[in-house]
């Protein structure tokens, strides 16, 4: 195709491109980050009155997402979740609007978190780096959906400490079908399957050991489903990296927040963020990672 082939001669205008479309799909995971909690919510309390032969009241909260009968990641139209202000077209462009708008909504004056354009900015330059790491092929749009779902589960973990199966699962499937159809990521079938059942198993056991050993939880069901996926994607040789270092960035973390910010070490600590922040960097710098490792070792 002329289009992959004038990609393919300039890498410069890959790496743009992806940039660009990173910061658009940022914009629509600040969205995903909010909504699907409150979907799952209302769904679950749904199902949970229909069992217990309740009427649903739903939505009782007292966030904006509460004045809208119909919520769903396409409707309503984006808002200001202060006054409701419907976000026109303008007003959305990732980075520009923000910065135009002074960081502030233009209906209520009420300022716009921080938090929006550093995800748009985030995801620009993780699907830069994908671009830059594995050009113009169709493994890079297989592997930007797999950097842009992990940056939407690390945002919904962060926030409610939850790891959608909506998200977790169908990652998992693909990652096993993007290397059933061997397209060029340099992972056998055998070796992802095999990396998808060790991932689930090896945190369940921690799970059961840690819960046996002091009668609490260490932590949910979804951080297996997530190292499963990333074992299906990478194989079962990169796990043992990625537990190391999200553990070891997650303990660090823990205790800064502790030390330095005074946080309670009884609050539990969401684990899927520093998962998926280890895979992504196995992703991108693995194969040096790898051999770091074995010329320690060695």
């Amino acid at each position: 195709m002329a289009i992959i082939d004038l990609l393919e001669a300039n890498q410069a205008l890959l790496i743009t491109l992806c940039a660009v479309l990173g910061l658009l799909v940022g914009s629509f995971l600040n969205v995903v980050a909010y909504r699907l909690p409150v979907m799952l919510q209302r769904e679950w309390k749904a199902q949970c009155c229909e069992y217990l032969d309740l009427e649903n009241t739903t939505p009782d909260s007292n966030e904006s997402s509460a004045k809208f009968a119909t919520f769903n990641l396409l409707r309503p139209n984006s808002h200001c979740p202060n006054c409701n202000h419907e976000i026109r077209s303008w007003e959305n462009i990732p980075v520009i609007s923000y910065l135009f708008l002074n960081r502030k909504c233009s209906n209520c004056k009420v300022s716009i978190s921080l938090r929006y354009p550093s995800v748009e900015i985030t995801c620009g330059l993780m699907s830069a780096l994908v671009a830059a790491q594995f050009g113009a092929t169709w493994l890079t749009l297989a592997l930007l959906f797999l950097a842009w779902s992990l940056l939407v589960l690390t945002l919904i973990d962060f926030d409610h400490q939850l790891l959608p199966d909506n998200i977790t699962l169908p990652l998992l499937w693909l990652g096993l079908l993007v290397n059933t159809l061997d397209l060029g990521f340099g992972v056998s079938m055998r070796d992802a399957v095999i990396g998808a059942m060790a991932g689930y198993l090896s945190l369940w056991s921690v799970y059961w050991l840690f819960k046996l050993a002091t009668g609490k939880e260490g932590m949910g069901y979804g951080d297996f489903k997530l190292l499963a996926a990333l074992g299906a994607w990478m194989g079962w040789q990169s796990l043992l990296p990625i537990i190391i270092l999200s553990s070891f960035v997650g303990a660090a973390f823990g205790l800064v927040m502790i030390v330095a910010m005074g946080r309670d070490r009884s609050i539990p600590m969401s684990f899927g963020p520093f998962l998926a922040g280890a895979g992504f960097i196995m992703l991108i710098w693995g194969p040096q990672i790898s051999a770091f490792y074995l010329s320690i070792v060695g």
